[in-house]
């Protein structure tokens, strides 16, 4: 046997490989230009960004993308995949009391009220548009209680391979140790956008939510919700998907876009700022459509595991076929786009996500530091 030699390091495992490819685990900028291939935009703050195609699930460039940061309310991405193909949308259900408790101090509230009827589908909004915490506990006790529902979210992440998930609580409201990486919300976009229900939600820009019961008439009211989304309605083809921003995640943002036939997924971590998110996203969005075809992968977004003796399903109830995802909402592509097309950069695109912002924009921000929006 040969002897190690005096003060020679023992040699150690080599780390393990990065799911979706060897170069998502290095860190920094990761992008394999070809001829022509255009820069990457030069002012990129977010922590960590990813730009993948939908349907092929190739990378097309990355910065740290397997970094565990704090996910916000995007982690809502994950829960709707798990939880919503389990209800009919025209299901009626009535809030107790006790559904509405325990949510965490300043979270964003789509403002149900105990003791009435809701349909499911009212409760979906209250989730995607107004990232309503108070609607996903109620989903979540519909669905068997807010510790079997995240054990649930837990194992669909493991199941899509998203390794640097940790589940703590089913809103993305901060909690210790809950983590997620931008690869893994691109992940968890991924499978949700083959549910044409989750299309259509995280599509809608605005809607009316159930109110209280008037006393004077008795008759039951309703008001108006906005997507909390920036992007939506003002990026050309924006189809989704959920944005979020607390105290320790600051803001975060998976948004994918339809153009020429072709689907991008960008997910932006914890930038510089608020309103840095969405730039950085369109400027994201505006690189990959025009790097397509001049760019190699520099990795992949990996497909679901399937179950024991099954083919990868996609969906969380295991009752439909993986399939590419469906062409996007045409109203909800028309809504979006505008008459005149054209790249936005960073820097362009913080005057035209601001004025969208005025729309219940004021809200988010004013409601909570710490809360899951």
């Amino acid at each position: 046997m040969l002897a190690v030699p005096a003060g020679a390091a023992p040699r150690q495992p080599p780390p393990p490989a990065a799911v979706g490819g060897e170069r998502l685990g290095l860190p920094g900028v990761q992008v394999a230009p070809m001829a022509g291939a255009p820069p990457l935009p030069g002012d990129l703050t977010g922590q960590s960004w990813i730009v993948s195609d939908l349907a092929s699930g190739e990378v097309l460039a990355a910065s740290n993308p397997h970094l565990r940061l704090p996910p916000a309310s995007t982690l809502k991405i994950l829960f709707a995949d798990t939880v919503l193909p389990k209800f009919d949308r025209d299901a009626v259900h009535r809030v107790a009391d006790e559904e509405i408790q325990g949510i965490g101090p300043g979270s964003s509230l789509v403002g149900i009220k105990e003791n009435l009827d809701y349909r499911v589908e009212d409760l979906w909004r209250g989730v995607f548009l107004s990232s309503g915490n108070d609607a996903v506990h109620v989903l979540a006790h519909m669905n068997g209680g807010v510790p079997q529902t995240v054990a649930e979210m837990q194992s669909r992440a493991d199941a899509l391979q998203a390794r640097d998930t940790r589940v703590i609580s089913p809103d993305g409201y901060d909690m210790d140790g809950q983590v997620s990486s931008a690869y893994d919300l691109s992940l968890f976009a991924r499978a949700g956008l083959r549910n044409a229900d989750f299309r259509m939600y995280c599509a809608t820009r605005d809607a009316m939510f159930p109110g209280g019961i008037d006393r004077n008439t008795g008759q039951r009211g309703s008001f108006g919700i906005a997507n909390t989304d920036r992007l939506l309605g003002k990026y050309p083809g924006l189809i989704g998907v959920k944005n979020g921003t607390t105290t320790n995640a600051g803001s975060t943002f998976v948004g994918a876009a339809e153009r020429d036939g072709r689907t991008l997924l960008v997910t932006v971590m914890h930038p510089a700022s608020y309103q840095r998110v969405y730039d950085e996203t369109a400027a994201l969005l505006d690189w990959g459509f025009a790097a397509a075809g001049k760019v190699q992968p520099v990795g992949r977004l990996v497909d679901e595991l399937p179950p024991a003796g099954a083919e990868p399903t996609g969906q969380a109830d295991g009752t439909a076929a993986a399939a590419p995802a469906p062409p996007p909402n045409p109203s909800a592509t028309a809504a979006a786009a505008p008459a005149a097309s054209g790249g936005h950069g960073a820097v362009g695109w913080s005057a035209v996500v601001a004025a969208g912002a005025v729309v219940g924009g004021g809200a988010l921000l004013l409601r909570r530091r710490r809360s899951a929006g």
